[in-house]
């Protein structure tokens, strides 16, 4: 193989992440610029609790975005692995291979966000293409997974998410938002079946879908972001880093025990918070 492979994660003018529009209320796609400010905090994190150490220099940390849409955070945290990988694994495509196959994992939230985030990730939609960056796999999805998974009904609700049956229990050619990752009363279980095996995740990041609509009962939208947030923290990864509404702050609406959890825990080392959500996320 020839080590000048082309491969280029960023310098793209312009980047084709920065210029898709949102699908939906559940799927905003977060801005490069954004995510990579939400990865210098995971360095420094790592920074200080490894005497200065470089996160992207090291080669055995496992990262996961639960809930990848566009697939910035997993396109982002495999460029500055590159980089930082390079004197430990010169060649440009082993490298490649190991990061995208060893280190970097996602869940898609839709198919089409699943498509979306392999091809920021493989630059292919298929990660066992012949265009795609990646070597290594000999399956299409590599390692950004998604199959449909059912919401559980109760009377009117889905038990994991609060989705209203009336609403959302319909076919199977139309989406039923019911998101692997908080569907599951063991989600280290989950992760096993998802990946093959048992996986121990150091770094957990990302922006979860925020409501459920109609999950409050009636016609207005429930809270169902705090519950991704719960389910990576019980991975018992070394960060969890994600972005979400401050609404939780105030408690309320089924968050309260959530809004404890967060502020009497102890684990909470870092809360960024924008008064105005515009300079996060320009024009939403």
């Amino acid at each position: 193989m020839n080590d000048q492979v082309s491969f280029s994660l960023r310098g793209r003018n312009p980047d084709v992440l920065t210029c898709i529009a949102n699908l939906s209320n559940d799927e905003v796609f977060t801005p490069p610029e954004f995510a990579n400010r939400m990865l210098d905090t995971v360095a420094a994190a790592w920074a200080a609790d490894h005497d200065g150490a470089n996160i992207w220099a090291d080669s055995q940390v496992r990262f996961l975005d639960p809930f990848t849409k566009s697939g910035v955070f997993l396109r982002e945290i495999a460029s500055r692995l590159t980089a930082g990988l390079a004197v430990e694994i010169p060649s440009i495509q082993s490298r490649v291979d190991h990061i995208l196959t060893k280190q970097v994992f996602g869940i898609g939230i839709t198919n089409l966000t699943s498509l979306l985030a392999r091809r920021s990730l493989y630059c292919s939609k298929y990660a066992n293409g012949p265009h795609s960056v990646a070597k290594s796999f000999t399956n299409p999805d590599g390692n950004i997974w998604f199959h449909r998974v059912e919401h559980t009904w109760g009377e009117t609700k889905c038990i994991y998410c609060g989705a209203p049956k009336s609403i959302l229990d319909r076919g199977a050619d139309l989406e039923n938002y019911a998101y692997a990752f908080i569907h599951t009363e063991n989600v280290k279980s989950r992760i096993a079946e998802i990946f093959g095996g048992t996986m121990q995740f150091d770094v957990i990041v990302g922006n979860p879908p925020y409501q459920m609509s109609g999950g409050a009962g009636g016609t207005s939208d429930s809270s169902i972001y705090h519950l991704f947030v719960q389910q990576a923290i019980n991975l018992e990864p070394r960060y969890v880093n994600m972005v979400v509404p401050s609404r939780w702050m105030a408690g309320g609406r089924g968050l309260d025990e959530f809004r404890s959890q967060m502020l009497t825990g102890g684990n909470m080392r870092f809360l960024t918070d924008f008064p105005d959500s515009g300079e996060a996320f320009p024009g939403v």
